[in-house]
């Protein structure tokens, strides 16, 4: 097992180390504004890609979401999808495009129920993910707000949208 997926496997833990680095990096912020956010951006793009690479197979989308998703990154889901499962998780759990891989959605499901602080988050939808912001700091997006900004075709809609789950709760074929 690898580091990262022996990671991925303890959400609380990783849940206590994003709250401290989100902590540091508000508290850093007039920092990072004096010095100028694209230059910020330019300092913390590599190391970030690095840390959440290995830990989080992250492909560096610029609005993460991983307190949000059970710290799991939907962005490997082999559709992009980054609001839910598709239709086509196999009774077992899996892929239907990858079926040698467990669904990203069953487990970032899972995972989130082990995160006492951020794991209802799973239940609300994200924005869809500006492409724009690929590759770059999604701290230094947070800071800025421009990963929280939204299609015009949304404009008027909540961002914050609960699922309804069915009363038995979902299961994952296991």
């Amino acid at each position: 097992m690898s580091l990262g997926s022996w990671m991925r496997n303890h959400p609380h833990f990783l849940e206590k180390v994003y709250r401290l680095t989100e902590r540091t990096v508000i508290g850093l912020d007039p920092v990072f504004n004096k010095l100028g956010y694209d230059r910020m951006n330019r300092w913390l793009k590599g190391p970030e890609d690095l840390a959440k690479q290995v830990v989080f197979d992250c492909r560096m989308c610029g609005q993460c979401v991983l307190h949000s998703t059970g710290m799991t990154c939907p962005m490997s889901c082999p559709k992009n999808l980054r609001n839910g499962p598709c239709g086509g998780v196999r009774s077992n759990g899996h892929c239907e495009v990858k079926p040698e891989m467990r669904c990203v959605w069953v487990e970032a499901f899972e995972r989130s129920g082990h995160m006492p602080v951020y794991g209802h988050e799973m239940l609300f939808i994200n924005p869809p993910v500006n492409r724009q912001l690929e590759g770059s700091s999604a701290w230094v997006n947070m800071l800025t707000g421009v990963d929280k900004e939204v299609p015009k075709a949304w404009a008027g809609t909540s961002q914050r949208v609960e699922l309804i789950l069915p009363a038995e709760g979902w299961s994952t074929g296991q």
